[in-house]
């Protein structure tokens, strides 16, 4: 199995990522991460999701998905031709001496420091999956006493956005669905 990066253009209505994520679901594959947000157009919503999967299985589930009247394009992201960022916030148990180290570590990554009370500190960490990870085993050192993060989000390379890449697309003509473009 390998790591699958995968954005999903659909129309920004009630029930689409139940039926999204129950796609995955059905087929017993766990979604690492889900983000989703509304897009420069009304009406659109993007979801990205980060899922471990075999290609041959990801590829029967975007064909399910694409049979989904909400969903609107799917695209993979080919590991290096896509930007990927995480949001990251921790609170970390920061005492005496400690409260130093972990500013420092901070300023190394540049996470900014969001809360600092007597006992702990909050941080704001974003980038990359693989620096969050190598942020936290740091912060783990102090005592982690609470974690959130937003899960990956990604944009392709380039100029050209989802709309605009290759991969399967469907369209309203004149009442009628057609398909457009190639496949995921």
């Amino acid at each position: 199995m390998s790591l699958h990066t995968i954005s999903v253009l659909v129309e920004d209505k009630p029930g689409v990522l139940t039926r999204v994520a129950g796609m995955f679901a059905a087929r017993g594959y766990n979604i690492d991460s889900l983000a989703v947000g509304p897009t420069a157009d009304d009406g659109l919503s993007r979801m990205t999701i980060v899922v471990h999967v075999e290609r041959a299985s990801l590829e029967q589930v975007t064909k399910q998905l694409n049979k989904l009247v909400n969903v609107i394009k799917i695209i993979e992201h080919e590991p290096g031709e896509a930007v990927e960022r995480e949001l990251m916030l921790v609170k970390v148990r920061a005492e005496g001496d400690a409260r130093a180290r972990v500013l420092e570590i901070c300023d190394v990554f540049r996470a900014r420091v969001l809360d600092v009370t007597h006992r702990s500190v909050v941080v704001e960490g974003t980038g990359t999956p693989d620096k969050l990870e190598a942020l936290l085993e740091l912060l783990r050192d102090f005592g982690v006493l609470e974690l959130s993060r937003t899960g990956r989000i990604a944009l392709g390379r380039g100029e050209k956005g989802i709309k605009d890449r290759s991969g399967r697309q469907k369209l309203a003509v004149a009442g009628a669905e057609r398909w457009e473009g190639g496949s995921v």
